[in-house]
């Protein structure tokens, strides 16, 4: 299972989805096998499916942006970009909660997601094989203004932004400024929260190790990417 896009808030996601108090009366079921990155033939017709329609509808990340999708980070280590809807629940493979690209605006992939809060286990949807599908944890996300029209990306912890006083629910500027993310609420380009979701992430550009695998060959990353603070 992929976990291209969220390797930079790999600690953040194991504190956030970790439990209060280890259960040690009761040990855990064993994990179901994870799949390999080759869809089955269930999944294939999936991604066919999201490829033929996504590569018409948003071929580039301008168009994403005209459709409300939001750049939130840096490019990361596979060379994807990520824009999200900021509409968390995926009603059907036609409306992607992310959309990833090249430094170029090449589209990539995309992200599917239900919220945690709706689906106690993995869904199943689609064709999918449930064990697809990660879990994380919810966090704030942010831009800030960087020099010469540059944004400076982050995220943090929820329990951070509320011990300051804000709802991490509803995310504000001066939230921001409250937390000591930034200095003034006009440094702020944007905020949102990443609600806590099952997260599945596909290739829409042709992936010869598989749709599902973590790394693609036929993209070549143009940066390493600043990563986010936390």
């Amino acid at each position: 299972m992929m976990n291209r896009r969220f390797a930079m808030l790999a600690a953040l996601v194991a504190a956030l989805c970790a439990p209060a108090f280890a259960d040690t009366a009761t040990p855990a079921p064993p994990a179901a096998p994870t799949p390999g990155p080759t869809p089955n033939a269930s999944e294939a017709k999936f991604v066919a499916q999201v490829r033929a329609d996504l590569t018409k509808r948003f071929p580039t990340a301008a168009l994403a942006e005209r459709a409300g999708y939001l750049r939130f980070g840096n490019e990361d280590k596979t060379g994807s970009i990520s824009y999200a809807l900021r509409e968390w629940t995926s009603a059907d493979p036609a409306h992607p909660s992310q959309l990833w690209y090249d430094a170029k605006g090449r589209l990539l992939g995309a992200d599917f997601s239900v919220l945690q809060a709706d689906s106690p286990q993995e869904p199943s949807l689609w064709g999918i094989q449930p064990a697809r599908w990660s879990k994380f944890g919810q966090h704030v996300h942010y831009g800030l203004v960087g020099p010469n029209g540059t944004t400076k990306y982050g995220a943090m912890r929820p329990q951070k932004y509320a011990d300051a006083g804000g709802d991490p629910m509803h995310p504000t500027a001066d939230g921001l400024v409250k937390a000591g993310i930034a200095t003034s609420a006009d440094q702020v380009k944007f905020v949102f929260t990443f609600p806590a979701i099952w997260d599945l992430e596909v290739w829409v550009l042709p992936n010869p190790t598989g749709a599902f695998a973590e790394y693609n060959p036929n993209v070549k990353p143009s940066a390493t990417g600043g990563g986010m603070s936390m």
